[in-house]
């Protein structure tokens, strides 16, 4: 960067600047100044009758006003300001050469005029020693683009620290856009800042303008917006010099208005600790702050953050002070990353105030280790009063429970992204399943989508056996549902052991045994159906792994199934991956669910009118056979059970399942025209969210005649049925369809029939 004056240097002046080079080494300083000598002064940018005008003004009480003069240099400003009555100046620059010609020079003349060796980034002077620090190019000089802001980041600091409150910050500079970059934001709270044209000397062309930049510091942590004091069209500058400076003030401005008009953006630390979201060391109930932690010169890394203070009905806390780090692969979930679902990882810490800090694509080679090293000195400047400075502040995170990950299978999809078969080993299972299987670690097959890849999309059982002598159907780990946390340290699968496959008589997943207890609200109708010899019609929507659907099919002789599935990919793991099987009683439709659904009535009236349907008029499903159902083994126009178990692509809605399509009133409308008038709908509804709750389940109580949920313990499911049945639903109707439904199903282990009881009970009436 050349610095520039807008008086006409002569030859010699223009090849000693170009011998400096770097503006920021004291070397080229020294020997600048003592080839130049001590009587030879050089003015950056503006001289004292340009300047004098609009200086002045600004300085008051010259008898008592103490000036800071960093970087002087051999400039003649402060002479000047001395000669105008103003003797209590303070002159540092890092130059030896300088200092010594400088105090020579005016010894005599100016005897209270005082010249010190010092650092500008390292003021060695106490906190609000001066009334003004006056910069004429030092920050300039110092922000030399390819070396970043750190230097001046650290001058900036050091100025703050040692102004007094009233005090001003009064900066000559040219204006480049990198540097009102740091200038801008380092003097936001508590500074009241504006900017001035310096007046330039009569010239034929344009020159570079001076700016001067005055940032007084206030008492309060006001926030300003920052004026100009002059007209853009009264520059005598080039265009790219005046586009730079209007820029800079049009990127702030708008910043502070944010600020001021409460909008939810990052702090700074800095900011923090100047009282932007009041005093910090005081516990405030209900703070919540976004901030950024870190930065070059201060960190390894940069963190992005959130501050938060209990709510008041929390507590006891167990911690006055903690930080929950959030790996990157969670940092998109709706429970880190919406205001409601932190609120509740707030509370669930326990900590009176907790600090959480989302890592990203920059971390992700890091270590565990090391963040946490990185981070203490970070989060230690924000600990309320009263937190134990001996005391290690707590870093919390998930467990993943996962002792041993092999990845079996990874494809891409064109729907779904990147999906993952693999297979773990978990530290804890259920001491039930340990009990069963005491010799030997259980373990279980997961489908994972990558795009939600901290999810357990399908969980199954793996056995060398097919039929174990015994199994339960109860979830094996505490807190585990499904939708499950993946973590952990991952390896390629490449043992070459007998081969294990999926055992389809147990439900890995909660959820799945919850949504079967539901068919108590309509055993009366199944036993009929099946007492008359029949079969009830189910769909699915949703293959997954097939998991579902094929349990249902081993359990239930009598019910015929029909999955539909928008992703092929899908349909290829689960027969490979997971065992899934078709046969007469149980097909696969590669569709689209919601246009399945509303098509679904159509699809049955003769070949003539079916479009791409087969000749019977049935949708295609995936070997092209027709589905048959009850009614006299006529085809059925309608459903007696529809499932609907998809995930989300889009978790901004808050619902990780189903996709917010799914619970539209159009398409619940359309799903109870299409079930039969003893039918029942069932969703699987995956959300932290009371809010999407409550909407979920008000627009299905104005579509359904009943409905009924079941809400998992420890889990983030909550299972809905809606019924179509207009008939009065008595207080003893789910006891008893329980005791129907338990003969209608056949399982080969009477444990998974009582875990099904189990959840039927749980079922509570909403309408």
């Amino acid at each position: 960067m050349e610095k520039q004056k807008t008086q006409q240097p002569s030859p010699s002046s223009d090849n000693l600047l170009a011998t400096l080079g770097d503006f920021t080494s004291k070397e080229n300083w020294d020997s600048f100044f003592t080839i130049r000598g001590s009587d030879d002064s050089f003015e950056w940018y503006a001289e004292w009758d340009q300047l004098r005008d609009s200086l002045l003004p600004l300085l008051q009480q010259p008898s008592s006003l103490q000036i800071l003069v960093p970087g002087c240099g051999n400039s003649r400003l402060s002479e000047h300001l001395y000669d105008a009555g103003f003797h209590s100046i303070t002159n540092i620059d890092f130059s030896k050469v300088v200092i010594s010609d400088m105090l020579r020079r005016n010894v005599r003349d100016r005897p209270h005029m005082r010249w010190r060796v010092m650092d500008m980034t390292q003021l060695q002077f106490t906190d609000e020693t001066f009334d003004a620090v006056l910069d004429k190019g030092g920050l300039d000089a110092l922000m030399e683009p390819k070396l970043g802001p750190k230097l001046g980041n650290q001058y900036l600091s050091e100025v703050k620290r040692v102004l007094r409150s009233g005090g001003k910050f009064i900066c000559l500079t040219l204006a480049e856009s990198h540097v009102l970059g740091l200038l801008f934001p380092k003097f936001r709270f508590g500074w009241n800042v504006s900017v001035h044209a310096i007046p330039l000397k009569s010239s034929s062309k344009p020159n570079l303008q001076t700016f001067m930049v005055v940032a007084e510091k206030e008492s309060s942590s006001v926030l300003h917006q920052i004026t100009s004091h002059f007209n853009y069209s009264s520059l005598d500058c080039s265009q790219d010099q005046a586009f730079g400076l209007q820029e800079a003030l049009n990127n702030e401005n708008p910043i502070r208005k944010e600020y001021l008009d409460g909008s939810d953006i990052l702090y700074s630390l800095e900011e923090l600790q100047l009282g932007a979201k009041g005093d910090l060391t005081k516990l405030t109930p209900g703070r919540r702050v976004q901030l950024t932690l870190g930065g070059q010169g201060v960190s390894q890394y940069t963190y992005r953050a959130l501050l938060f203070d209990a709510k008041e009905h929390c507590g006891p806390f167990s911690y006055h002070y903690g930080v929950f780090i959030v790996p990157k692969t969670r940092a998109r979930e709706w429970l880190f990353s919406s205001e409601e679902g932190q609120w509740q990882v707030v509370e669930s810490s326990k900590a009176a105030r907790l600090m959480m800090v989302l890592l990203d694509m920059i971390h992700t080679k890091a270590a565990m280790e090391d963040i946490q090293k990185d981070l203490s000195p970070l989060v230690k400047q924000l600990a309320p009063a009263g937190n134990d400075n001996g005391a290690q502040i707590p870093f919390m995170m998930a467990s993943d429970g996962i002792k041993q990950r092999n990845i079996v299978y990874e494809v891409p999809s064109s729907f779904t992204g990147p999906i993952v078969v693999e297979d773990v080993i978990y530290e804890n299972i259920d001491d039930d399943i340990n009990r069963l299987f005491p010799s030997r670690d259980l373990t279980f097959r997961r489908l994972i989508f990558q795009r939600t890849e901290s999810l357990v999309q399908s969980e199954a059982l793996l056995t060398r056996d097919e039929s174990p002598s015994k199994i339960v159907g109860v979830e094996k780990r505490a807190g585990l549902s499904s939708k499950s946390r993946r973590k952990g340290t991952q390896r390629r699968n490449n043992d070459s052991g007998s081969p294990m496959m999926v055992y389809h008589g147990y439900l890995a997943s909660s959820y799945h045994t919850g949504i079967i207890s539901g068919f108590t609200l309509i055993s009366s109708h199944l036993e009929s159906v099946s007492s008359s010899g029949n079969e009830v019609k189910a769909v699915v929507i949703g293959l997954g792994a097939g998991l579902l659907p094929m349990f249902l099919h081993g359990s239930i002789p009598f019910l015929q199934t029909e999955v539909v599935e928008l992703d092929p990919t899908m349909l290829n793991i689960a027969r490979d991956y997971f065992g899934f099987t078709q046969d007469r009683r149980l097909k696969v439709h590669i569709a689209d669910g919601i246009q399945f659904v509303k098509e679904y009535k159509n699809s049955f009236p003769a070949a003539s009118m079916s479009g791409h349907r087969n000749e019977d008029g049935v949708p295609p499903s995936s070997d092209g056979s027709r589905i048959l159902s009850h009614a006299d083994n006529r085809e059925s126009t309608t459903i007696d059970i529809l499932i609907v178990d998809v995930d989300s692509s889009d978790s901004s809605s808050g619902m990780t399942c189903p996709a917010a399509d799914f619970v539209e009133e159009s398409f619940l409308l359309s799903v109870k025209d299409t079930l039969s008038e003893k039918g029942l709908f069932v969703v699987n509804l995956v959300t932290r969210s009371s809010a999407v709750k409550e909407m979920v389940t008000s627009r299905m109580k104005m579509v359904f005649n009943h409905l009924f949920c079941l809400q998992l313990e420890e889990d983030v499911n909550l299972v809905l049925f809606g019924l179509c049945s207009g008939s009065f639903i008595k207080d003893d109707y789910i006891p008893q369809g329980v005791l129907q439904l338990d003969k209608l199903l056949k399982f080969k282990h009477p444990e998974i029939s009582q875990s099904i009881r189990d959840a039927a009970k749980k079922i509570q009436c909403l309408k």
